[in-house]
């Protein structure tokens, strides 16, 4: 969990463990989902205020990596050996 002391001001101390978030659509319009890494339960959605406009990321979140990416970092390693 993320340490959030000294108390009041506001700041987390950290990341957020457990948890990571995907950009999904939503009725045409791009949000971020919230994910439990254990279960693979979604927990949150953020969708965007505004038709067609993006909703801003989860805080402290990390993103999860998409296979094109695995992909790309494989290769990457295979290169440097």
């Amino acid at each position: 969990m993320a340490i959030n002391k000294p108390t009041g001001d506001n700041a987390r101390k950290g990341a957020v463990k457990k948890r990571s978030q995907t950009k999904t659509t939503i009725v045409g319009a791009s949000g971020w989902t919230k994910r439990d890494t254990k279960s693979g339960e979604f927990i949150a959605v953020k969708k965007p205020r505004k038709a067609k406009k993006a909703a801003k990321k989860f805080k402290g979140v990390r993103l999860e990596k998409t296979k094109a990416k695995k992909k790309t970092a494989k290769k990457k390693k295979a290169k440097k050996r």
